[in-house]
């Protein structure tokens, strides 16, 4: 999901500051008859680009904050555990990639237009959103949950997977693999459960599927 995200805000960066570079430096634009700097409406634009980055780091957002308050309820899982030390130390790491690099937008947008201001400051308060997630929810909030339903892991990403249609669940190289009916796939990585709650981690799932209809592959030795 994160990745995704991602994604995205990539995608919406090439046009704005292709945008910001027009107008900033007051470049020709051929086929409109007119200068970035004199282009109509591109107050709207910015303002629009900007609500693009809002809304899509908004959905970001919303879902972290949402999973880490789940994943707190620790009495409303069959089994709850803190993230691997490993996994909490990348987490920190990309997350404060993250920040800074949408820092560094906020600030090469608005040293090219003062018009860019809006997405600058779009950028700057979900870059500071970010640090804040990280550092209320670092210590204890990151964790994996399983339930009757789903496994629920929820730190910088949240990774929800049904139980309802499994037929297999496998480790390998460091994954663990979720196969259903008509050949979906999902996985996460299994330093997501610290190395001393695994067998904890699989009997608690094991407990909560039919043996006879899901087969646990690999997982008793990891």
């Amino acid at each position: 999901m994160n990745s995704f995200i991602n994604v995205l805000l990539l995608v919406v960066t090439f046009p704005t500051m292709l945008l910001s570079v027009f107008v900033g430096f007051d470049l020709p634009i051929d086929f409109l008859n007119t200068t970035g700097a004199n282009l109509l409406y591109r107050f709207e634009v910015f303002l629009g680009l900007g609500l693009v980055y809002a809304i899509i780091s908004l959905r970001r957002s919303v879902r972290r904050w949402m999973g880490v308050r789940m994943t707190a309820q620790t009495t409303k899982f069959a089994w709850n555990g803190n993230i691997s030390s490993e996994r909490k130390q990348r987490v920190i790491l990309y997350t404060s990639i993250e920040s800074i690099v949408l820092v560094f937008l906020a600030l090469s947008y608005y040293y090219v237009t003062t018009q860019a201001i809006f997405i600058s400051a779009v950028l700057v308060f979900f870059a500071i959103e970010s640090m804040l997630f990280l550092l209320v929810n670092v210590k204890n909030n990151f964790r994996v949950g399983v339930t009757s339903k789903a496994v629920l892991v929820s730190d910088r990403e949240i990774i929800l997977i049904y139980l309802a249609g499994l037929r297999k669940v496998s480790v390998s190289q460091q994954t663990v693999y979720f196969d259903y009916i008509q050949d979906l796939q999902l996985s996460f990585p299994i330093d997501c459960v610290q190395e001393s709650e695994r067998s904890a981690f699989f009997t608690s799932l094991e407990a909560q599927l039919d043996p006879n209809r899901v087969l646990f592959q690999n997982t008793t030795q990891k």
